[in-house]
């Protein structure tokens, strides 16, 4: 973990688990209980600067300020929708490459999407992110920070909720991803517990049990799209590697055990999953297991790739949309209606990317 400061390079505590901290400050012959003072601060107080950590000794502040920073990203720019008010941040990491976070104000809650990745390769042909290709994984510290700088620039509200739905597939960077959960487990951390927290994944099998295993039980969210396993894998080039089949499994045992209720993310496509022998085959899966359905229109990517070259693809209808949930409620399923937010800034699910020709004023806050 390492920021870059001044164009030196600078280590940084920031995505260490409380554990970790405990085993640094041993390490360095300073009484274990350090660690939660500096966990806190870190995470609780959501401090800049260790010179601010008033409960430790001056020479511990000083040797700290001098082996490492706190932040792990910059702030380059946001740009809010004139239609919703979700707002957009373009985050930057120590290496220059940029990231970008999203605040979906909602009535009775306000939600911060968070990416875990540079890039994604999984290659979704109705997401912009995988345009971009694969650059890296982020750290625990950074996927902190997109909540820490967030939450101190948001002034409409509380963020109350998070998901891990933003650029990147987060079980590709499981490890990371875990200890940003276990982060936000702990009570000396601020804002939002476990309970608010949902994890997104396009379908890693093996990574679902894993996440199981660790007991964390977040809300697991599931990008789904087709119950046909050639239509998936038409879309969704993961589905070759694990098959729907395959992930379904997991997915009954990860519900049972945790005893949430998995949420099946729906991208509508015009002529390809919204057909009635769609409905049926959603209504059969989603009886086997506790679960509800989002249901999302497929939202433009031409701010990618302005000559149409994503333009294969197309939006199912308002009227088919409505058509659809209104039949798959009748069969007693649980569906949420998406409405599409931040659609005008290139916000909205499956657009999160960063061309170069995006926000190229540093520092423009819109």
């Amino acid at each position: 973990m390492v920021v870059k400061e001044n164009k030196q390079i600078k280590k940084t505590l920031k995505g260490l688990t409380l554990e970790e901290l405990r085993e640094y400050f041993l390490y360095i012959d300073e009484p274990a209980f350090r660690a939660e003072q500096v966990f806190k601060w870190m995470y609780g107080d959501l401090v800049d600067d260790f010179g601010e950590m008033n409960n430790l000794p001056k020479s511990l502040r000083q040797r700290l300020s001098k082996e490492f920073n706190i932040d792990t990203l910059s702030l380059v720019t946001s740009k809010i929708s004139t239609s919703t008010k979700t707002k957009k941040y373009i985050f930057e990491t120590a290496e220059g490459n940029k990231i970008e976070s999203v605040v979906i104000p909602e009535r009775k809650r306000t939600t911060l999407c968070v990416s875990t990745q540079v890039g994604c390769p999984l290659d979704c042909k109705f997401c912009a992110t995988g345009l971009m290709g694969y650059k890296k994984n982020l750290t625990a510290g950074e996927i902190f920070d997109q909540f820490k700088l967030s939450s101190k620039d948001y002034k409409d509200g509380e963020i109350t909720n998070i998901v891990y739905m933003g650029m990147g597939e987060p079980l590709l960077n499981f490890k990371e991803t875990v200890k940003s959960l276990e982060i936000f487990a702990e009570e000396l951390t601020t804002g939002v517990s476990l309970k608010k927290i949902t994890v997104s994944t396009a379908g890693i099998a093996p990574k679902i049990k894993e996440l199981d295993e660790t007991g964390l039980n977040v809300k697991l969210a599931f990008s789904l799209h087709s119950c046909f396993e050639d239509i998936r894998s038409s879309i969704m080039p993961i589905n070759e590697k694990y098959s729907l089949k395959e992930n379904i499994e997991v997915l009954k045992d990860y519900a049972k055990r945790t005893g949430t209720r998995i949420t099946f993310e729906y991208v509508m496509l015009k002529d390809i999953n919204d057909r009635s022998e769609d409905i049926k085959a959603l209504a059969k899966l989603m009886s086997t297991m506790p679960s509800k359905l989002n249901i999302i229109p497929f939202n433009s990517l031409k701010h990618m790739n302005p000559s149409g070259l994503a333009g294969e693809l197309e939006s199912s209808s308002r009227d088919k949309i409505q058509w659809f949930a209104d039949k798959l409620r009748e069969k007693n399923i649980t569906v949420m209606l998406r409405n599409t937010q931040g659609d005008d800034i290139a916000a909205a699910c499956g657009q999160l990317a960063y061309p170069k020709t995006h926000f190229p004023r540093k520092g423009a806050d819109n």
